[in-house]
């Protein structure tokens, strides 16, 4: 498919073919989410831990006789029953990451890109090279644009003026090829891709 390529002033500077294969597949709500749980469970850090019998501090002494009292026979004050005891099968420090099949995760990604195509919220820069670095000259580009909240995906290496001009602006990140993922994407409203984004996606999504 052909679409229109714009540079960093709003104009147009001509077109680009974008690959059916990447950016004109269905929408798949179910890939989208499994991939989306996948990326989230990776970023917990799983330190929840309740304190378990041998974490409690206190006496190992016995409370009482085993027999006699007529109470129910106790081992330990730091039992569970007791206040200030340990908590049972409360939570402890784990992974909460799990496997998620490659070819789901590529194909998670290419929905996604096809899926911010088809909303009309899919955007090709001609390039995103910036001559200053003043957050407020990438502003008045956000402007011209109208956009609210952005994610730009340049190419391997990104410009670090536009790095340092985006630094300040809230609802604006800037991503390199590799590190684009389906969360960001579509947790964002516009997507930008740089020429040389689209070309390295489109080998990489091959």
């Amino acid at each position: 498919m052909k679409v229109q390529l714009y540079s960093l002033d709003n104009q147009q500077v001509g077109e680009i073919d974008l690959s059916d294969h990447i950016f004109g597949l269905p929408g798949r709500k179910d890939l989208l989410s499994r991939t989306i749980n996948w990326q989230l469970a990776k970023r917990r850090s799983g330190n929840h831990k309740s304190k378990e019998i041998g974490d409690i501090s206190g006496t190992t002494k016995k409370p009482w006789a085993q027999k006699g009292t007529g109470q129910a026979r106790q081992g330990s004050l730091r039992s569970p029953q007791f206040r200030k005891g340990a908590v049972i099968f409360g939570p402890v420090v784990r992974s909460h990451a799990h496997d998620l099949n490659k070819k789901v995760r590529k194909l998670a990604l290419k929905t996604a890109l096809s899926v911010k195509q088809a909303e009309g919220k899919l955007l090709i820069l001609d390039n995103a090279d910036l001559d200053s670095a003043k957050t407020k000259d990438l502003a008045v580009t956000v402007e011209k644009f109208g956009w609210k909240s952005v994610l730009l995906i340049d190419g391997n290496q990104l410009n670090e003026n536009l790095v340092r001009a985006s630094s300040s602006l809230s609802h604006f990140d800037i991503l390199p090829q590799q590190g684009a993922n389906v969360y960001d994407i579509l947790r964002h409203d516009m997507l930008v891709l740089t020429q040389s984004a689209v070309r390295s996606l489109e080998e990489r999504l091959a």
